[in-house]
Formats: C-alpha cells, sequence, structure tokens
C-alpha cells in the first residue's frame, strides 16, 4: 500500500518502535529520511542509523537510544503535511519545550534544526519537532 506521508510515516514507525521497546526500526529510504535521521543522531536523539543497499529503493535503519529503560525520544510530532504546509520566516521559528527539543526545517541550504535555520538567517518548512 503506497504511503502519501512518507515522513509522517518514519515519525510513527519510530513512535511505535519506542513504546514497544525495539532497539531498531526499519522502513523504506530516501533522501529526507536520511538527513532527519543524520540530524535525530548529531542531537543525541538516536544511536546510529544506516542505509541497506537493495534492489529497490533500500532501507533506513535506525538504532533507537535508551538510558536506563527510558528512550532519549519522548514525542514526535508532524507539523507539514501534505495537505497542510506550515511555513514560517527566521523570526517566527517554532522552539520546542524552551529550547530542550528540536524542530526539523527545510530551507533552500537544505533540511536544519530551528538553531542552525536561525544562525543562517533562514526559514522555510517546518517539517516536524522532536523531544
Amino acid at each position: 500500500m503506497p504511503v502519501t506521508d512518507p515522513i509522517a510515516d518514519l515519525l510513527t514507525r519510530m513512535r511505535n518502535a519506542i513504546k514497544a521497546n525495539k532497539r531498531r526500526v526499519e522502513l523504506p529510504s530516501s533522501n529526507m529520511k536520511v538527513r532527519i535521521a543524520e540530524i535525530l543522531k548529531e542531537n543525541h536523539y538516536i544511536n546510529d542509523y544506516q542505509v541497506v543497499e537493495d534492489n529497490k529503493q533500500n532501507v533506513l535503519r535506525v538504532f533507537l537510544k535508551y538510558s536506563n529503560g527510558q528512550s532519549a525520544i519522548n514525542g514526535l510530532e508532524r507539523i507539514s503535511t501534505p495537505g497542510l504546509r506550515s511555513y514560517s520566516p527566521v523570526d517566527k521559528l517554532p522552539r520546542v519545550l524552551n529550547g530542550m527539543g528540536i524542530t526539523i526545517i527545510s530551507t533552500s541550504k537544505g533540511v536544519m534544526t530551528e538553531k542552525q535555520a536561525k544562525r543562517d538567517n533562514l526559514g522555510g518548512e517546518v517539517i516536524c519537532q522532536i523531544w
């Protein structure tokens, strides 16, 4: 069955894997999903990720991070959806829990966190928030 919102699918699979205390989650790969996984690793929300080559689309394998049985990710929320895109200028980029989480933004210079976007003076599409 085709997925209409691959980013929401990524977040939902991660949310379900965390609730089931799984150590990893596998999903179809794309450049956007790999970049989101890279941002999550840079911000210490996941241990690692890898792209497994296959004959079709490749598989993104995300290794979730736990400490004393608690996941490093407490929440994931999709902001911009295919039916309702959410754009924000640089001075109105949303913050998560007063800076305790991250907002992932798609800008003209690529996918980055809101902190990087503010540093580079870029606005863009607000993809998701993670805390």
